[in-house]
């Protein structure tokens, strides 16, 4: 199948769903009389299926137990400070490519959030100095015009390719060995991934960066190599911030000419945020403990600070704390009711389990087993809950749109299950268009619609409305992500095949051939992303755009190398240097 045959497909992602367009007449109706899942006794008789999840690694008294040093008013005070000498610093930069350096710097180091308005002031002076038309772009050296191209478009500004349209004649004199020229072909590589659709230029840069650094990685400096190393790992563009900022601090720390302001500040805010993300985690924990899930709902996974570690990464900023806390409980029960639905659940259950959430009716948990009502009712207290916050908060009456896409996702889980049920492979677009809503972004980005800077009702609506693409990318990038890491854990214990199989059944393509395919679509689904990110022109859009590519960002972090969500062993070292120790 070709790349862009696939994607050009006029049925991708939100159709109706699978079942309603193609029926399952295969599968047992709903209400199946064969089976009473209510009854107590042939509920235990049942043999469940099992996923030997490993427990969890953070128990509540560890999660309460620990403590920072870094809430004084003495750290804040020495912050504040700290971050009045570098708007000095901003106010005095002159060369254009120093100064996009220091923003450069600023962004990584995760302490550009001090300085919207300074860095959005100099990139407008820029952009018109140096980026606005083609007639100004000879005036930079390729350095500039290649960390410019990434911060324009990063923030926004239409810079078109073709200011790279010369690199061949640029590049033809360059000598390795020299810092500024493999900064250069450094800064070239990772301008490329911000590329559109059809941008043939930034591709052909994007293989002649990647290999030209390659090449000639060992004859430069162990500084530069590192950057270098991190790059062709994975590039900037698609690295978790947060993640990024703890790396960048100490790779900081040894460049040559580093600002010790910079350093000292950059250390200290990663503290005093992670102090905050700290007590979010607690306030947390004390949820779950109360809802009794990790006891009484004993087969699901049990992974609240993994699954916190999602909130960090999708939104890490201090005044995101209402959004972390509401985002955990939110991808906790995606995670158990999505183990429900893989695992544990019999076809009769999920099918009245998937009916009581499309018509939200709490009375109609009678029908349930016990595991079930449990699920339900908690989950069905927290929704309404967020609910009433936000009626209170702003008039406006979500719960229409949270239903709608929690009863999709479970609709999705269903479609799935009868597939297991069945022995059915789908063919790639037939399980992309169901799996795009199964891997839950629908539902976690409806409720991040609600709890970014909103003024009104009409912005709100109006964002939904303009956020469908973003949305779509992030949630196949997701998925996608999500079957390369975990999908031979899953098929050994006996789950659906996931994209990986299906273009291999659809195709007769070896896992190999299947896997490079699978990454293709990424990299075509992250420029489909960069150009939505573009049209973002108020706060809320670009926090809610922000939040949805750091969601992608985060699928590639916990699954580029496994399941680094289902197997806690993988994700410790990352809690602990992200959430519990401070950067001394």
């Amino acid at each position: 199948m070709a790349l862009v045959r696939f994607f050009s497909m006029s049925s991708f992602f939100y159709k109706d769903s699978y079942s309603k367009r193609r029926g399952f007449n295969t599968c047992k109706p709903l209400y199946s009389s064969q089976s009473t899942s209510t009854d107590t006794t042939t509920a235990q008789s049942l043999v469940r299926r099992s996923a030997n999840y490993k427990v969890s690694l953070w128990s509540f008294d560890h999660i309460q137990s620990l403590s920072t040093k870094y809430k004084g008013n003495d750290y804040t005070s020495r912050a504040d400070t700290l971050i009045a000498a570098v708007k000095s610093m901003i106010c005095e930069m002159g060369h254009p490519l120093s100064t996009l350096e220091l923003i450069d710097d600023l962004q990584r180091l995760g302490i550009a959030y001090h300085f919207v308005d300074d860095i959005s002031h100099l990139l407008e002076m820029i952009y018109h100095n140096y980026y606005e038309s083609q007639d100004k772009w000879d005036r930079m050296d390729l350095n500039h015009k290649a960390l410019g191209f990434r911060l324009m478009r990063q923030h926004g500004y239409h810079v078109p390719q073709d200011i790279f349209r010369n690199f061949n004649d640029t590049t033809r004199n360059l000598k390795p060995h020299l810092y500024n020229d493999m900064m250069s072909m450094l800064n070239l590589f990772e301008a490329s991934y911000y590329s559109f659709e059809n941008e043939g230029i930034l591709d052909d840069l994007r293989d002649f960066t990647a290999k030209y650094l390659k090449e000639n990685i060992e004859q430069i400096n162990e500084n530069l190599s590192s950057l270098v190393t991190h790059a062709l790992e994975l590039p900037l563009h698609w690295r978790v911030p947060r993640v990024e900022a703890k790396w960048f601090i100490l790779e900081y720390e040894n460049k040559s000419g580093m600002s010790q302001t910079l350093l000292e500040l950059a250390k200290l805010d990663f503290n005093i945020v992670q102090a905050m993300h700290l007590k979010d985690l607690q306030h947390s924990s004390r949820w779950w403990r109360n809802t009794s899930w990790d006891k009484n709902l004993s087969f699901a996974r049990d992974r609240l600070v993994e699954n916190f570690l999602w909130t960090v990464g999708v939104h890490y900023l201090p005044h995101f704390s209402t959004e972390r806390k509401i985002l955990l409980k939110v991808n906790a029960i995606i995670t158990t009711i999505d183990d429900i639905y893989d695992v544990y659940g019999t076809l009769d259950e999920l099918e009245q389990f998937t009916d009581v959430v499309e018509r939200w009716d709490i009375n109609l948990v009678e029908k349930l087993p016990q595991y079930m009502t449990i699920c339900f009712i908690g989950f069905y207290n927290s929704i309404n809950e967020m609910t009433y916050k936000m009626l209170t908060k702003t008039g406006f009456r979500i719960l229409p749109y949270l239903k709608k896409e929690w009863a999709d996702l479970c609709k999705a889980y269903l479609v799935e299950a009868r597939w297991h049920h069945n022995g059915y492979t789908p063919t790639l677009e037939e399980y992309l268009d169901n799996a795009c809503v199964s891997i839950a972004a629908p539902v976690i980005l409806m409720h991040l619609n609600f709890l970014t800077s909103i003024t009104s009702k009409e912005e709100i609506l109006q964002g939904i409305k303009r956020a469908k693409n973003i949305v779509r990318y992030s949630s196949l990038i997701l998925r996608l992500a999500n079957d390369l890491g975990t999908s031979s854990d899953e098929i050994a214990r006996g789950d659906n095949p996931k994209s990986i199989q299906c273009y291999m059944h659809e195709t007769g393509a070896t896992e190999t051939e299947a896997r490079r395919y699978i990454q293709k679509l990424i990299m075509e689904t992250w420029k489909k992303l960069n150009k939505e990110r573009g049209g973002a022109n108020s706060q809320f859009l670009r926090e809610f755009n922000d939040g949805a590519t750091n969601l992608a960002r985060m699928a590639q972090f916990m699954y580029g190398d496994g399941d680094r969500h289902g197997c806690p062993e993988l994700t410790r070292p990352h809690v602990v240097s992200l959430l519990f120790n401070p950067i001394q």
